[in-house]
């Protein structure tokens, strides 16, 4: 797996990886924000401050280590160790058949599959070891922890600097799936248009140390299949309808109509 590539001009599809990959059923996102939490307080600080900056640092910096690194002088190498490094993910995951089988039908003569996410390396490549795809993503996109001042998603520097690590141009080559509607919006801002929205409904997962109800930010979707012109899936392998041009074939195509 690698994270350069001399100019390709196939289409290149980026995967998100924690909540997309797998479900928010999982509870990682749970296990994570208690993992977090403690290291708040390891730091003197008590439950209602730890509580109120974890909140406040992920809202403002997209991640909560941001806030620690330019506020706390905090290592983020430590920080990753203690947290996503400490995640017994290989209780937590499973391999899934016919998530494996949809990576293999997207036809790579035509496509490119990336995975984009905001961890640090080690935890996007045991989350992909443990799921059977590590084999089935050519490059990763991480947030680069050993970096003075790394971006993350949604800002728009980390969307810039995919392309430029993935080889790519033209923006309109950039197919994303993610089940966040913020990091969604920041690729829009840099021209990635065939965009998806992935978002389960009626599950719980944590952001900032909160709790939050999947399906609740629903905006104007219409039938449950649109937000803002933005297609909106529950199953990955609905992504064989809403973006047939990647796959062999249509067969084993989901339920989900545009």
């Amino acid at each position: 797996m690698s994270t350069t590539q001399d100019q390709d001009d196939r289409i290149i599809v980026f995967f998100d990886i924690d909540n997309t990959l797998y479900s928010a059923s999982s509870k990682i996102a749970h296990a994570m924000g208690v993992r977090i939490h403690a290291y708040f307080i390891s730091l003197g600080l008590d439950e209602s401050e730890a509580n109120e900056l974890h909140l406040k640092y992920y809202t403002q910096y997209g991640l909560a280590v941001r806030g620690l690194v330019r506020h706390h002088n905090v290592d983020p190498l430590d920080f990753d160790e203690k947290c996503d490094g400490s995640l017994p993910l290989e209780d937590m995951l499973k391999p899934d058949p016919r998530l494996r089988q949809l990576f293999q039908d997207i036809d790579r003569s035509k496509a490119r599959v990336w995975a984009l996410t905001n961890a640090y390396r080690p935890h996007a490549e045991r989350v992909l070891r443990i799921l059977n795809l590590h084999d089935q993503v050519e490059g990763l996109i991480f947030c680069d922890y050993r970096e003075p001042n790394f971006v993350c998603k949604p800002e728009r520097e980390y969307y810039v600097q995919a392309m430029e690590k993935a080889g790519v141009r033209d923006p309109a080559r950039c197919f994303f799936v993610d089940d966040s509607r913020g990091n969604i919006e920041g690729s829009r801002r840099v021209g990635w248009q065939r965009v998806v929205h992935f978002r389960e409904e009626g599950l719980e997962t944590m952001e900032g140390g909160r709790v939050k109800q999947l399906g609740n930010d629903v905006g104007d979707a219409i039938d449950g299949k649109y937000e803002n012109g933005i297609p909106v899936i529950s199953d990955l392998q609905q992504l064989r309808t809403v973006w047939p041009e990647i796959f062999k074939s249509p067969t084993g195509a989901g339920t989900y109509t545009v």
